[in-house]
């Protein structure tokens, strides 16, 4: 199977990976997993006075901080994921990308770092279930 993470490096993205760690079904070497992190892009007058470069950089900076603690405890139990680093508009990325790769299912937490906004679901969840072709695992 196929398995998309999106991760943001929230406290739902903890929650997330104990549920998956904890559900043999879902975890384990016999699965492919890619993990997706997407950065809100920068306001363009903040872009064009730090420069294309410096920009890239902390967009590469920042999405490092956010897989590298997943890709660590997935490669503990022998996983080693493909990692996709996007900038954009969070749920609608999410969304293309399972759509693009075909994805068996899409798990991610339920809210992620703006969880205040919306007292159901989170706006990039409920984003990504209006969109994703894939079935999503929301996990609370």
């Amino acid at each position: 199977m196929k398995i998309l993470l999106a991760v943001d490096g929230s406290t739902y993205t903890k929650k997330m990976l104990g549920y998956l760690a904890a559900h043999d079904e879902l975890f384990g070497t016999r699965h492919q997993y890619t993990t997706i992190t997407v950065q809100a892009p920068l306001p363009p007058r903040a872009r064009a006075a730090v420069g294309a470069d410096i920009a890239n950089g902390y967009y590469e900076d920042e999405s490092n901080k956010v897989t590298a603690p997943v890709t660590k405890f997935l490669q503990r139990h022998g996983i080693e994921p493909k990692v996709i680093h996007k900038v954009g508009a969070p749920g609608e990325i999410i969304a293309k990308a399972a759509n693009a790769g075909k994805f068996d299912l899409v798990i991610m937490g339920s809210h992620g770092h703006g969880a205040l906004g919306n007292l159901v679901l989170g706006s990039v969840t409920t984003k990504v279930l209006a969109h994703a072709k894939s079935p999503l695992l929301i996990v609370r």
